[in-house]
């Protein structure tokens, strides 16, 4: 297709401008060939008219597609040019704040002049392991590109970092080298990472200075390579520096600063040590206050002066060193402040005894005369003599000013060397990765040498990095057997000729240096002679004579002739060099003798470093010889020679180039100028690499992404099972020029363009189904619209009717109803009349008839009244007249008594004044005094009687009141009888009359003391009445507080619960936390126990090599000790080397522990020599003796008396062995314990006598066991020999004879056990049938169960299919298919090795047993006669070993404990023999061996036992810890072996869920706990080992399966990638799916639950996995812009859907996963929901509260439309959302710690397995152990 064919009608272009450099406008109408103007409006709506050039008729470069926009990479853009590159990086950085982008294989890195967080140690280790084109463009992506192309191609690698000043360079290559000290590690212990990290402050100081670009600007070039070893670790680095900028020491311009390290010591200059240094403000120097700006915002000289002492003290350079260079540094400040006098025009002088030259002197430790002098003063030599000359002022400040740079040059060289000095490698190097920090290309104003350097730097590596491009780009073809053809580059080559060839322009400048009048104006007649005219990149200014332009790859640049000669010769007078090489100071004197050393013939230079900044000293006569050559070589020549070395060594790399780029000059962040940047980017040459790849193929796609792309340009007939064929096909007719496009071998290659078409089709195709879509549904929309209309008016007409005609109905009802109404309405109106008139005439009846009863009533009423009034009078009449009698008695009686008290009273004033005159009379003053205190005190007497009486009168009135009541009572009752007996009253009238007046009186005082009793009344009543309310106001108040306090204790409660379910969160996150920081330490103690092991076993192999004499021991003793061992038996010489390398404080010890255990060893093996040959001589005297007894006896009695004999002689050996053994314990107890201990009654004799009778009748029932099979098996063998007797009987007489010999032997009664013995033996078989019959019904059960699961998948994987479509149904089935036959196929290949080890096993038994019954069969014939036969019963009879109780104890020996270890723990195989067992078998054996050694009270058997299995569990975690099965079966025996221990410690806590039986098991003798805190830390380390061992086999899985693979087909649409490509989502043959994960869960799940490994740990085991999976995906997530897509979101939500389906049909849903993928599933929420509005950012902030705030907002920034349909989000609405998460106090962490584990905790689960019925399957191995 053409491409004038595209500018049609709303295409967009760019068009030049001056202030953006290009700017978007969209066309208005079609192009025709041949148009000259284009119609076009910008995006501001402005229109205009574009004129086309009229000679190239040139159109403006197309606009990509929105949907490239912001790629990664910008060759994946389609249209490659300036302003497509230009805007992307633009979008990029300001929208989405991504500072890197790929351009090809450069990583362009744009200074976004703020502290960013995407360079902590979480990046580092999500970048490590990826492919470069799996994450986003990233510093540490290139770094791991390097370091692994460096590990793969075994290639050295270099990284190229270039800039502008102030564009990042430094800081780019310290994150790359950070990159490789994270990554790689150190292989020694000397840390050389930190070394080489340390390095970045010294040099920073010393060659980083403030210029008006950048305020940390690197002023010199280096090249750092880091060493690798073989295993690719950090083992140390080297420096090379190029071309240090020495003006700088004596010359900074406005607005810059002089190197860092002069300012750090001027701030420092208060510090004690620096006093002598005599150092005062930056101000103070010329030398720092030129610029006139001493500090940098933000930067603290003080702080940054110390963070360089530390780095020069971990770089080895001591404190004296350091203070010498303080001292150099401040004497060349000191310098700068020299002035000088003028005599006259040609001399000059130093003032007298001028401070700063004395200070300087005192701190180089020079003569002040010589060096005044020689400031002042040169040395001219001639061929005769020697001139000394004076100088002018001018020229002594150059001198000047030339010494201080020379003696900082040399000072800085001698720095580098000793900083390389330091990082150099011990080891040798096997490989190395460069990182080269070099200036970029350079242009000013005014640009003289050093820029004239900088460029011709830039120029070779511009043509090194065009070669590398160009190269690659063939590669690609090549490789992909496309037709090359040559692509047109620039090739700077010419420009590198005129700089450096013969006769060019340095070459010139050194010949110039060389003429003794030689100058700037000579030397630029020569450039113009030589090059001008002749050569098309040089030209000569117009204007000026000592100017000359060349043409560089970026730009022209104009430089001043004006001190090339100057510089390129770097002159100092060598008078100074000597004074100051006649110095008494160390350090100064060593600057020079490298000096001498570099300019030496003889020596080389040290690293293969060449100086670049070291200068020639003029001396007074040159010499003849290679020294002289040396001496004169120029700053020119130096830097050729080393740009050529540099280039060298690039070459012998492989490159990584990253262009650093300045957004804009005022160092405002994330501010982009467009023409700054343009002017980088056709400097750096990121332009020129997409020149080159629009030049041939740009985009590239694999054949499968095109057809997943383009799928919707094909019809359903061209599709193919081959995609290539189909590919090919459907670009034959989209494209009709086949030179736009090329097919490869497993790509398709389109020139620049074609993509954009094709993505305009796709467009146009989908908005034509659109339309299409919108059609159909807007019609479909209309119909049901109409529909809707028609049965609305339907139904309106049916009601109207219906309507009208319920109102006729209505009608006709109303006028019926109005004639009945008007019917009963007169009906009502007579009926109402007739009842009125009637009423009223019953209503007057009524009322007279009242009247009248009424009347009646009073006057009854009213004679009733005057009887009751006339009672009550005469009734009060007869009470008054008795209350005056009482009142009358009353008083007679008071005044008679008052007249007595008075009598009374005065008798005793008058015996009172008689006793007072009597003691004034005889006693004196002093007893007066006695007296009136005795008399105080007999008046509080008295006053206390007078009290008591006052008591006792207002109890005696009391009483008398009630008296009168009571004879108030009394007369009423009298006044009653006075009725009754009126004769009696008129009698006592007369005895009233007289008392009358008495009794007035009497009644008159009664009247006063009844008011004083009313007024006392009315004064308690108010009193009561004031109390009452004061008791309802105290109640009130009671209850207004009780309210209160009810309510305060309600808030308080309420308080409190929250409180404590704070506290309690607070506790359990400190308990987690806790726990977490304890595992922790468990993890690096086992980390740090493991790599101990290690370095042991290699101490091992280093120290132990085979010697004469040496034994090496065997392969399970080799790991079994540890810190837990604290008896271990070492039976080998070859431990003791080991343990003598122990720390000197434990040597002794350890030296006497082992001396006795090996004595005590040494004892023990020779009691079991000497046992053994006891026993083999008694054996050998058995033998004999039973031999002598055959020969004599007379063959006559057959199996009975060889039964007998046989019984007799084991019964002999086994009680002489059982004496034998009670003698050796007796003996052993005597000589070992105290005689308290041994005594016969003591409980330890008891305990060792019940032992041995236990075992005594435990070998008497082996003993008759075998007995009764010896004699089945002769009895047998007789029975199966031909009957060839002569005496023939019949079986009556047989049978008598066998009855009477059993009468005769008492073997009646054995028969008869032997037949009860039958019975329980078949009683036995039968249960063991029942048994089998239970299990094997449980084995049908659970394959019925699994079947149902299978089915189940199938119909879910059957479900899924039939979603796909047609081929992607038979490919998935087909692959299903694969998978269930290569699973059934691993599983009859494990069944057939698993019968094939049965058979084999057999095989070797039946040998066996074959061979035995050939040898009884032969000795039988040999010992057996015809009588015997014929003695033999015919039917023997079958008698088993009667059962034993067992007590769940394992009894071994000592010397087996090794063999136990081994076979149980060692050798045990998950895949082999564990799958058969019971689970958790290998614990239960275990303990029940420790319960042995418990129950036996032997406390070294038990240490050694659980010393042993935890030693072994180690070696073989060790050994196999890379094997999940293994880790898991071993952490479930873990957990059940530390269970048992506490379900058998007879703790009440853990025996609550025993049985009777199981508490009859518990330990006895022993309390583990220690061991069980042992066992419990050992299962957190292989909880740790599992969770670590899952999540390597899971990680390859996650970012496939979670994020790349398509389980939803067809939703996400793969983009166009650039030259990094990305990995597909589309699933090959090797990519791992969802299905994958899942299969490996259930797998794991399946394992887990096989081992029996308790449902807690299970739970936390998947809780870790899930989180593993959700912080894997949500990182990488985080890291590709690629995957932040609607779909892509649709795509998590869905496997997240299926995980948690996984969940619910395991029962896992309140393990806690599910949560642990909250923030994954809330980041795909993200993905998906609205992002416009307010309210859509409120929901966002509600809904993301599991993600943090830079998760959140690096989501929305990475947000990229897969389609041109979805919209990007607004920069403003990301900003909403800051501005509304800004008090939400989350960590600024941007990724999840996917390495994090959660602490571990095991939850006692007690068995309910009986350890008594546990069986030993014999494949163990371990028949040497016996149940007890």
């Amino acid at each position: 297709m053409a491409a004038s064919e595209l500018y049609t009608k709303y295409a967009r272009v760019w068009i030049p401008d001056p202030e953006e450099v290009w700017k978007s406008a969209e066309l208005l109408k079609d192009y025709k060939p041949g148009d000259k103007v284009l119609q076009l409006r910008l995006e501001e709506g402005k229109e205009l008219e574009y004129c086309l050039d009229p000679k190239t008729k040139e159109l403006p470069p197309l606009r990509n597609p929105d949907i490239l926009v912001g790629e990664n990479d910008l060759t994946a853009l389609s249209y490659l040019h300036e302003p497509a590159v230009l805007h992307n990086l633009k979008v990029r950085f300001i929208d989405s704040k991504l500072i890197y982008t790929y351009c090809g294989i450069v990583l362009v890195a744009i200074n976004p002049y703020e502290q960013l967080p995407i360079y902590g140690e979480d990046i580092i280790n999500a970048y490590s392991g990826q492919n470069m084109g799996d994450m986003d463009p990233h510093i540490f992506a290139v770094a791991e590109e390097a370091y692994k192309q460096m590990a793969r191609d075994e290639r050295n690698q270099s990284i190229i970092v270039s800039g502008e000043s102030g564009a990042g360079k430094t800081v780019s290559a310290k994150y790359a080298m950070r990159y490789f000290a994270t990554v790689s590690g150190s292989a020694s212990e000397a840390n050389v990472e930190e070394k080489v990290l340390a390095s970045n402050p010294i040099m920073e100081s010393i060659g980083n200075a403030k210029t008006t670009r950048n305020d940390n600007s690197s002023r010199f070039g280096k090249y750092i390579e880091i060493g690798f070893d073989k295993r690719y670790r950090i083992i140390g680095a080297n420096m090379r520096t190029y071309l240090l900028e020495k003006s700088r020491v004596v010359f900074q311009a406005e607005e810059e600063r002089n190197y860092h390290i002069f300012y750090q010591l001027c701030a420092s200059a208060a510090l004690p040590e620096f006093k002598t240094l005599r150092l005062g403000n930056a101000n103070f120097f010329h030398y720092t206050k030129q610029g006139g700006s001493p500090m940098i915002d933000g930067v603290d000289d003080a702080k940054e002066m110390v963070n360089t002492r530390q780095a020069c003290t971990l770089l080895g350079i001591s404190d004296s060193y350091q203070m010498g260079i303080f001292r150099i540094l401040a004497g060349i400040l000191h310098l700068g402040n020299v002035e000088f006098a003028s005599r006259d025009s040609d001399s000059c002088t130093v003032p007298p005894k001028h401070e700063p030259l004395t200070i300087f002197c005192d701190l180089m430790g020079v003569e002040y005369e010589e060096m005044s002098h020689w400031l002042c003063h040169r040395k001219l030599a001639t061929a005769t003599e020697t001139y000394i000359k004076p100088i002018s002022k001018l020229h002594a400040i150059n001198a000047r000013d030339a010494l201080a740079k020379h003696i900082y040059a040399n000072l800085f060289n001698w720095i580098v060397d000793h900083v390389n000095k330091a990082l150099h490698a011990t080891v040798k190097q096997h490989s190395f990765i460069g990182v080269l920090d070099i200036y970029g290309f350079e242009t000013f104003e005014i640009n003289s040498f050093e820029q004239f350097c900088i460029n011709y730097a830039n120029e070779k590596l511009q043509q090194q990095f065009n070669m590398h491009v160009f190269k690659l780009e063939q590669e690609e073809y090549m490789k992909e057997q496309i037709p090359w053809t040559l692509i047109d580059f620039y090739d700077n080559q010419p420009c590198i000729n005129l700089i450096e060839a013969k006769m060019g322009v340095l070459d010139l400048l050194d010949e110039e240096c060389k003429m003794p009048k030689g100058s700037d104006d000579s030397w630029a007649q020569k450039l113009y002679n030589t090059h001008l005219n002749k050569c098309a990149l040089f030209e000569k200014p117009r204007m000026s004579n000592k100017a000359f332009i060349i043409k560089h790859f970026a730009d022209k640049v104009e430089y001043q002739c004006e001190g090339f000669l100057e510089k390129n010769k770097d002159t100092v007078y060598e008078e100074q060099i000597k004074v100051l090489k006649s110095s008494k100071f160390k350090l100064l004197l060593e600057l020079f003798q490298d000096e001498e050393k570099v300019l030496s013939p003889t020596s080389a230079t040290p690293s293969g470093r060449v100086p670049l900044s070291r200068m020639p000293i003029k001396p007074a006569k040159a010499r003849p010889g290679q020294a002289s050559k040396e001496h004169k070589k120029t700053v020119g020549h130096q830097f050729r020679n080393s740009l050529h070395l540099l280039m060298e060594t690039l070459n012998a790399t492989t490159p990584h180039y990253v262009r650093c780029i300045k957004p804009n000059d005022f160092k405002f962040p994330f501010t982009f100028d467009e023409k700054r940047a343009v002017q980088q980017l056709r400097a750096c040459g990121v332009l020129e690499t997409i020149r080159i790849s629009a030049a041939g193929f740009p985009s590239r796609w694999t054949y499968q992404e095109f057809f997943s792309r383009y799928r919707v340009l094909m019809k359903q007939k061209d599709v193919l099972g081959d995609r290539k064929q189909t590919c090919k096909n459907v670009l034959e007719k989209l494209i009709q020029d086949k030179d736009k496009y090329q097919f490869g071998k497993t790509k398709i290659f389109f020139r620049a363009g074609q993509v954009a078409y094709l993505e305009k089709i796709r467009a146009d195709k989908l908005r034509a189904a659109c339309i299409r879509i919108q059609k159909t549904i807007r019609g479909w929309l209309m119909r049901k619209k109409y529909m809707r209309m028609r049965r609305a008016a339907i139904t309106i007409q049916r009601h109207v009717r219906g309507y009208q005609a319920r109102c006729y109905a209505t009608f006709l009802r109303r006028t019926r109803a109005a004639i009945t109404i008007q019917k009963f309405q007169r009906m009502y109106v007579v009926r109402k009349r007739y009842r009125c008139m009637r009423d009223a005439t019953i209503a007057l009846q009524a009322l007279l008839r009242g009247y009248m009863v009424r009347n009646k009533y009073q006057m009854m009423l009213r004679e009733h009244k005057c009887v009751v009034l006339q009672k009550h009078v005469r009734g009060w009449l007869a009470r008054r007249r008795y209350r005056r009698t009482l009142r009358a008695i009353v008083y007679l009686q008071c005044c008679y008594r008052r007249m007595m008290a008075k009598r009374e009273l005065k008798k005793l004033k008058i015996e009172a004044r008689s006793v007072e005159r009597y003691k004034k009379l005889h006693i004196g003053l002093e007893n007066k005094i006695m007296q009136l205190q005795r008399k105080i005190d007999e008046q509080n007497k008295e006053y206390k009687s007078l009290l008591e009486k006052m008591n006792s009168l207002e109890l005696t009135y009391s009483t008398e009141t009630e008296k009168l009541r009571s004879d108030v009572e009394r007369l009423r009752m009298s006044e009653e009888e006075a009725k009754n007996a009126t004769n009696r009253v008129l009698s006592l009238q007369e005895e009233i009359a007289k008392l009358r007046k008495e009794l007035h009186q009497t009644q008159s005082e009664k009247k006063s003391i009844e008011e004083r009793a009313d007024k006392y009344k009315h004064e308690t009543e108010q009193l009561v009445s004031e109390l009452k309310e004061q008791n309802s106001l105290l109640k009130t108040e009671k209850e207004e507080l009780n309210r209160r306090i009810h309510d305060q204790a309600k808030e308080i409660t309420e308080s409190m619960e929250k409180k404590l379910v704070e506290e309690t969160k607070q506790l359990e996150l400190d308990l987690n936390d806790e726990r977490l920081r304890y595992q922790n330490l468990l993890n690096e103690f086992s980390r740090l126990e493991e790599r101990y092991d290690d370095l042991k076993d290699e101490m091992n192999l280093m120290v132990s090599i085979p010697k004469p004499g040496h034994k090496r021991t065997d392969s399970t003793h080799s790991s079994n000790e540890s810190e837990y061992t604290f008896s271990s038996e070492i039976t080998e010489a070859e431990d003791l080397p080991l343990r003598m390398e122990e720390p000197s404080e434990k040597k002794a010890a350890l030296d006497m522990s082992l001396f006795l255990k090996l004595q005590k060893r040494v004892s023990e093996l020779e009691q079991e020599k000497q046992s053994l040959q006891d026993e083999l001589d008694r054996k050998e005297e058995q033998a004999l003796r039973a031999k002598a007894k055959e020969e004599e006896r007379p063959p006559i009695r057959g199996a009975e008396l060889e039964y007998e004999s046989l019984k007799r002689q084991e019964l002999e050996s086994e009680n002489k062995k059982l004496k034998n053994e009670l003698n050796e314990l007796q003996k052993a107890l005597t000589e070992t314990r105290a005689p308290e201990v041994t005594a016969p009654g003591a409980p330890a004799y008891r305990v060792l006598l019940d032992q041995l009778t236990s075992v005594s009748e435990e070998l008497e029932v082996r003993k008759e066991e075998v007995l009764i099979l010896r004699s089945q098996l002769v009895s047998q063998k007789e029975a199966i020999q031909p009957k060839e007797d002569k005496h023939t009987m019949t079986d009556a007489t047989i049978l008598l004879e066998d009855v009477q010999k059993m009468k005769d032997k008492g073997e009646i009664a054995q028969a008869y056990i032997g037949l009860k013995e039958t019975n329980r033996l078949l009683e036995s078989q039968l249960q063991s049938q029942k048994k089998s019959h239970e299990n094997e019904l449980e084995s049908l059960r659970g394959e019925i169960q699994s079947l149902k699961e299978e089915n189940n998948r199938q119909q879910q994987l059957l479900a899924q299919n039939l979603q796909l479509p047609p081929e992607a149904r038979i490919e998935a089935s087909l692959q299903h298919e694969i998978t269930r036959l290569t699973n059934e196929n691993l599983d009859l290949m494990e069944q057939l090795e698993k019968q094939d080890k049965t058979v084999r096993k057999l095989k070797k038994q039946l040998k066996v047993f074959a061979k035995k019954i050939g040898e009884l069969e032969v000795g039988q014939m040999e010992n057996t006669s015809p009588g015997q036969i014929i003695d033999e019963p015919i039917r023997p009879v079958n008698i088993p070993r009667k059962e034993k109780d067992f007590q769940g104890m394992l009894e071994y020996k000592k010397e087996d404990e090794q063999k136990l270890v081994k076979n149980l723990i060692l050798e045990l195989k998950p895949r082999g023999v564990a799958v058969n067992l019971i689970p958790g078998l290998p614990a239960y054996i275990l303990f029940m061996c420790v319960r042995h050694a418990d129950y036996l009270n032997d406390d070294q058997k038990v240490r050694s036992l659980l010393t042993s299995t935890i030693n072994g569990i180690k070696k073989v975690l060790k050994k196999r810890g890379d094997d999940f099965e293994t880790v898991s079966f071993w952490l479930s025996n873990t957990c059940r072996f530390l269970h048992c221990l506490k379900q058998y410690s007879g703790e009440e806590g853990f025996m609550k869920h025993n049985t009777p039986r199981q508490n009859e098991h518990c330990l006895t003798n022993f309390d583990l706990a220690e061991y069980r805190q042992v066992l419990s830390d050992l299962a957190i380390q292989i909880y740790q080992q599992l969770v670590r061992v899952l999540e390597n086999i899971l990680q390859p899985m996650i970012v496939s399966g979670m994020l790349e693979h398509e389980t939803i087909q067809g939703v996400s649409g793969v983009k166009p990638t650039g030259l990094r490509k990305r990995t597909s989502s589309i699933a090959d043959e090797g990519t791992y799916t969802l299905d994958s994960i899942i299969r490996q869960l259930n797998s794991f799940h399946s394992v887990m639950c096989q081992h029996g490994m308790d449902p807690e740990l299970i739970k936390q085991v998947v809780k870790q996995m899930f989180y593993i999976i959700g912080a894997i995906t949500l990182n990488n997530l985080l890291l590709r812009k690629d995957m932040c897509s609607w779909s892509k979101g649709m795509q998590i939500r869905y496997n997240v859907s299926q995980l948690e389906e996984w969940l619910r049909d395991k029962n896992l849903m309140n393990s806690g996963a599910k949560e642990t993928l909250e923030p994954l599933i809330q980041a795909a929420q993200l993905l998906q929901v609205k992002k416009k509005t307010d309210e859509d950012a409120e929901a966002i902030c509600s809904m993301c509260n599991a993600l943090t705030t830079a998760q959140i907002v690096k989501v929305l920034n990475l947000y990229t439309p897969v389609n041109e349909f979805e919209e990007r989000v607004l920069v403003s609405f990301i900003r909403t959302i800051q501005v509304r998460l800004r008090d939400r106090k989350d960590s600024p962490q941007l990724l999840m710690d996917a390495k994090h584990i959660f602490p571990v905790t095991f939850p006692f689960n007690p068995s309910s397995l009986a350890l008594e019925t546990i069986q030993i399957p014999a494949s163990l191995g371990l028949g040497f152990i016996s149940r007890v």
